[in-house]
């Protein structure tokens, strides 16, 4: 080897070492970002040597296709959950003491002890108090399901906002991403930029990627609706301020297309945004029914004959904002929002809470305790009884798309057992739901391991890296002060 020759390799490894340390030290700057991707200096050997040819970046498509999809997946069902979790506070948390359930059971001992003191104006007056905590807590129920349907419309359009910027920021990191790469030039920030976008799109929708030349990237739904490709699609929905039983929400629409809500309670929604759409336009409105239909149940026990009138029969102990009782087992939307004790037997508001007893609460029932008699109790018997006899509820309440039929509700059952059910198929939907999401809980994590030790920086194996750089560099040096020997030598001797 000549002296040339030897200056030329150490100039080369001083080179390379130079790159390589510039890309470790990098790498170990970033150990702790999570949108970052190792780099790697890439080495070829040829007759002139080793040299750098490339910064490669530790790119692992396969997994970072499971990573989308897991985290698509989590998202969905952690948004579910949330809902979920929302309209089980509404009754109460775990014991639900707010409920109508338990207000019923209470309101039946209240019914029962008035039967066995049927003179005691303080019975009376104790089973109207329970009557109307139970008319208050469907009225209640009744806003508050409405409130976590607005919340969750309101969740909608923000993750819509954030949704299309995301699509622009995805724009301009693909659009540096094919200048790079048609330039020769190193992508690996854009790309970087490009990843973290796709990210956190993929946990509000699902999201599928395809690369087309110059690393160019189109992305779309799971059902092939077209997020972006060259440009951002646009995303747009229209929300409302305040729901009720009647309101209908508005669909999210991606490119004119508008997005599926999701089902069952391990949903098959991709990204928050399907289940948002399922908590308020699927589960909270048939919730919302149950409670509707738990008004009408009571609306039709404590109805008062009016045969001698039209209609037949009339609103007794429990009215509501349409005045009528409801035939047939249809559940009326809104009922149990407006569902009240009749004023005729509040006492605070001029009524006889004896009426109960008597009958005759609205002026053109039927009086049925005529002489008065402080020991009458045939129609305490028969609204006792009737409470807990059979009746038909509305079958469309008992379950929802995707749910077990065989788990729902059943509709011929007691009132008090079908505002039991109701609960049970709140929990059940719930317990589901939450044995679901530590599933794709625990899947994120496992592949966002997979994808880190992959792509991660691992600060064990880039310190390990750069003391074999460091032995590279005093390689170098040796050579150099060798040769450094060498050509003092030469000059000593032509001297």
């Amino acid at each position: 080897m000549s002296l040339t020759s030897a200056l030329n390799t150490a100039q080369s490894i001083f080179n390379n070492t130079g790159t390589q340390s510039s890309v470790v030290s990098n790498n170990i700057s970033n150990a702790g970002n999570k949108d970052y991707v190792r780099r790697q200096a890439m080495l070829t050997t040829s007759l002139n040597g080793a040299q750098v040819v490339k910064i490669d970046r530790a790119q692992e498509d396969a997994l970072l296709r499971q990573y989308l999809k897991s985290s698509s997946q989590d998202s969905a069902q952690q948004a579910l959950l949330g809902g979920l979790e929302d309209l089980k506070s509404i009754m109460g948390g775990n014991d639900y003491e707010t409920s109508p359930s338990t207000y019923l059971g209470v309101f039946q001992q209240k019914l029962q002890a008035f039967r066995t003191t049927p003179g005691s104006t303080v019975a009376a007056q104790g089973a109207i108090t329970a009557a109307q905590d139970v008319a208050n807590s469907l009225n209640n129920a009744s806003q508050s399901v409405q409130d976590v349907r607005a919340t969750a419309d309101k969740q909608i359009a923000t993750d819509v906002e954030t949704l299309n910027t995301l699509l622009s920021q995805f724009e301009e990191a693909n659009n540096a991403v094919k200048t790079a790469t048609a330039s020769g030039a190193d992508a690996s920030g854009a790309l970087d930029e490009r990843e973290k976008a796709l990210k956190q799109i993929s946990k509000i929708v699902g999201v599928s990627a395809t690369t087309r030349d110059n690393n160019d990237m189109v992305l779309s739904t799971p059902d092939g609706t077209i997020l972006f490709e060259t440009v951002p699609r646009t995303v747009t929905v229209k929300s409302q301020d305040i729901y009720t039983a009647t309101t209908v929400g508005n669909s999210v629409y991606i490119d004119g297309v508008a997005l599926p809500l999701g089902s069952g309670s391990t949903t098959t929604g991709m990204g928050s945004l399907q289940s948002l759409l399922q908590v308020r336009d699927e589960i909270a409105p048939n919730f919302q029914k149950q409670l509707d239909e738990i008004a009408r149940g009571l609306v039709s026990i404590f109805k008062e004959d009016n045969s001698s009138g039209t209609p037949a029969y009339v609103p007794g102990l429990f009215t509501w904002s349409g005045g009528t009782v409801e035939d047939g087992s249809t559940a009326v939307d809104g009922m149990a929002s407006t569902i009240a004790v009749s004023t005729r037997v509040i006492t605070s508001q001029g009524g006889d809470p004896m009426r109960l007893r008597d009958g005759g609460i609205n002026g053109t029932g039927v009086v049925v305790n005529t002489s008065g008699e402080s020991g009458y109790t045939d129609e305490l018997d028969r609204l006792y009884t009737a409470l807990g006899s059979d009746m038909d509820f509305d079958p469309a309440t008992g379950t929802t798309v995707g749910f077990d039929a065989t788990t729902g509700i059943d509709s011929n059952v007691s009132i008090m057992e079908y505002a039991t059910n109701s609960l049970g198929w709140l929990e059940q939907y719930r317990s589901n739901a939450t044995t679901a999401a530590e599933n794709t809980s625990a899947a994120l994590s496992r592949s966002d391991e997979a994808y880190s030790n992959e792509t991660g920086v691992n600060l064990d194996e880039e310190l390990t890296l750069l003391l074999d750089i460091e032995q590279s560099y005093k390689a170098a040096t040796k050579i150099l002060n060798a040769v450094d020997e060498m050509l003092k030598s030469l000059l000593d001797i032509a001297s």
